[in-house]
């Protein structure tokens, strides 16, 4: 028993969980946001600028997630 960690003490994760972390962010950005673009697209009959707009916004929320997660 004297070596269990306090339950009030978090693990603390490694550098692989936060790489996946930040892939996880990044490629659900791109694809959720691009996926509404793309269904933008299908409603206004647009040629695939809603897609573009909607990757960019998604790569641009999930690079600010992942910022706001990481800073102290």
């Amino acid at each position: 028993m004297a070596d269990m960690e306090p339950p009030d003490r978090k693990p603390q994760p490694d550098g692989s969980d936060m790489g996946w972390r930040a892939l996880g962010y990044l490629l659900s950005g791109i694809i959720f946001w691009g996926g509404l673009g793309y269904l933008v697209d299908l409603w206004l009959e647009l040629p695939k600028v809603g897609l573009l707009v909607g990757m960019l916004v998604g790569a641009t929320a999930g690079i600010y997630l992942l910022i706001k997660q990481m800073s102290p």
